[in-house]
């Protein structure tokens, strides 16, 4: 654990309040999450689903509502995962002594291994114990539903209170009386050694009967539960032997945190609108299941964690596609957490943002725009869990079929590219090599597919995208492969070739690449997805952002495949040390002052942590068989 002064809130221009990113720390129920800072407030809640209009979002304007306990006075504090799940354990010290505060989202009562996440009661659990002294303590409690908008009649009841109004009800359990003064809930009390408090808040849709909080005497015994919950499904899936083990461990349950149970949907993270550059416009909502972020946090899971997940996550896709993989219309990138198709983007002028970031976004615009590279991410997981899949269902066959027959026909064509540009469509390098990557495994699952493979045709035609990849993707003038065709720029997308088999990190010409983004794509030795230029950027944004850690970690990756074990270690060492003290990280690192910024946590990052200590590792044994 590390100690901490309590953190300050920084004031913005317009007097909201802001932590550092870095401050929090995530709960999940596997349907939804929230964020809990250092100094004991959750301040981003949404229920009952990731997606959900958010309860609690102080985390983007100071009045937009939170939870918060924590000492009356000043206090130090230190916090942890407990061992083996996704609940945290915070040590508040003062002069008076010493308190033990543990938060947690609660799991379905008696919940064990696989089942984890499944009817998750949409309840927050939250036990004080006293570990020294006495120590005067204050709760405040002020939920503010759909994003700040809803300020609930709140009524007082024996043990706690219950909201009315808005489109949900709240009811909150407490061991120590509790006042209302109109939307918020307030109590001051001391905690003495051996004392322990507990506070329970349900949630229940506004149309239901009236829900029931776990009675507060309960709660240190859920929460007990609740950490046995997550542990019964790490000792399920404690696969991978690295040298790494407990960074694997940790980024594998926030992957499995970030996993809709009740569709196998794959979130790219639990918040929305973090910015990329303090103040900018680069704030947007990750709420939602990219097929290219949930292809490859299966892939990782393969790696740190076990495959149980996969036939879930093939379900989501195959229904939430529906018939659109074969049509004349591109599989979307990305879709809603119970497979919506429509995630129509809006701006909420009302929130302030993060130290003043804004706009404020939901729904995320880039769910319309062509990404040609999702075919590969899909089929390459679907090729690496044919074993745990099983004989191939009849639609999946045909899901199969229809995406590389659509590779196949559009690899041609210009798109947005994998990093979600807005401006004009390019021909981007890293969607031809995911269209090879389609074809080469549907060829390889050709078998598995009876009389819906077009093996010869595949075949024929990745293998002209690897001529055109070949000729039209590479710059002399960079000697390095190109952001786009016939292009000098370079991007940080080109270190996939190796991952996915395209051409060997070892090829003089992959190495050459991998040299120049080392060199001329990076900020401290960490690597950016791009370089803008001048005023409007080529991908259609203003500003700039930081450095992408999922691309800093496919350096990495890329090292040790090509047998620069040192480089490879002692990169991967900088970016771990900059995940915050729960071990958790964003989607990027301002290079300039180590802050982490966007998103948070990002599962892109946790995946490249987690393929970046495998391909150590894979070196290291090569290095010791030669």
């Amino acid at each position: 654990m590390v100690t901490t002064n309590a953190p300050l809130r920084a004031i913005d221009a317009e007097g909201g309040l802001s932590l550092p990113i870095a401050d929090y720390g995530l709960l999940s129920d596997c349907s939804s999450a929230s964020l809990i800072s250092r100094d004991g407030s959750i301040d981003w809640l949404c229920m009952p689903r990731f997606d959900s209009p958010a309860v609690f979002a102080r985390l983007l304007d100071a009045d937009a509502g939170h939870w918060s306990i924590r000492p009356a006075g000043a206090f130090t504090s230190s916090r942890r995962y407990l061992p083996g799940s996704l609940a945290v354990e915070t040590i508040f010290t003062t002069d008076a002594g010493e308190v033990r505060l543990v938060d947690v989202m609660a799991a379905a009562e008696a919940q064990r291994g696989h089942d984890l996440g499944l009817g998750a009661p949409h309840e927050l659990l939250r036990s004080l114990d006293g570990v020294s002294g006495r120590v005067d303590m204050v709760m405040e409690l002020a939920p503010r539903p759909e994003y700040g908008l809803v300020r609930p009649l709140f009524r007082q009841t024996d043990g706690g209170g219950r909201t009315f109004g808005g489109p949900n009800q709240l009811v909150v359990s407490s061991t120590v009386p509790v006042t209302v003064e109109g939307a918020t809930m307030r109590t001051a009390f001391a905690v003495g050694a051996d004392e322990t408090a507990g506070f329970a808040m349900r949630w229940a849709p506004v149309e239901s009967v009236a829900p029931q909080a776990t009675p507060a005497a309960r709660v240190a015994e859920r929460i007990a539960d609740t950490v046995a919950a997550w542990r019964s499904w790490e000792g399920l899936h404690d696969i991978y032997p690295g040298e790494q083990h407990e960074l694997v461990r940790l980024s594998s349950r926030v992957l499995r945190g970030l996993t809709y149970r009740p569709t196998g949907a794959i979130v790219a993270a639990p918040t929305t609108s973090l910015p990329e550059t303090v103040g900018g416009e680069r704030n947007w909502d990750y709420r939602y299941a990219w097929i290219r972020d949930a292809s490859l946090t299966l892939q990782a899971l393969y790696i740190g964690a076990c495959p149980d997940e996969a036939a879930d996550f093939v379900s989501f896709m195959t229904s939430s596609a529906g018939g659109g993989a074969g049509t004349e219309h591109s599989l979307q990138i990305m879709y809603g957490i119970g497979g919506e198709h429509d995630l129509s983007e809006r701006e909420l002028p009302h929130l302030r943002g993060w130290r003043a970031s804004r706009p404020v976004r939901v729904g995320n615009g880039a769910w319309a725009q062509t990404q040609l590279d999702v075919y590969g991410e899909l089929l390459d997981t679907l090729h690496r869990y044919q074993e745990q899949l099983g004989e191939l269902h009849p639609e999946i066959r045909r899901f199969v079929t229809d995406l590389a027959d659509t590779a196949a026909r559009r690899w041609e064509e210009r798109d947005a590219g994998m990093w979600e540009m807005r401006g004009e469509p390019r021909h981007h390098l890293s969607s031809k090599v995911l269209c090879w990557t389609a074809l080469d495994r549907a060829v390889k699952l050709g078998p598995k597919l009876g009389e819906h493979a077009r093996t010869e045709a595949w075949t024929r035609e990745r293998d002209r995208i690897r001529e055109a990849v070949m000729t039209r993707g590479w710059s002399q003038k960079r000697e390095a492969f190109a952001q786009s065709f016939d292009s000098d720029e370079l991007d940080a997308a080109a270190l996939l070739m190796p991952i996915v088999g395209f051409l060997p990190a070892t090829d003089p010409r992959m190495r050459s690449t991998i040299d120049a983004i080392a060199r001329d794509l990076t900020q401290d030795g960490l690597v950016l997805r791009y370089r803008n230029e001048e005023g409007l950027n080529a991908d259609g944004l203003t500003g700039e952002e930081g450095t992408f850690v999922i691309c800093s970690f496919w350096l990495v990756s890329c090292l040790a495949q090509a047998g620069e074990g040192e480089r490879a270690e002692r990169l991967f060492a900088q970016l771990s040390g900059f995940a915050n003290d729960l071990g958790l990280l964003a989607e990027e690192i301002d290079g300039r002052t180590g802050e982490l910024l966007g998103n948070f946590p990002q599962a892109f990052s946790h995946i490249g942590l987690i393929g970046a200590a495998w391909e150590i590792d894979q070196a290291r044994a090569n290095a010791a068989r030669s």
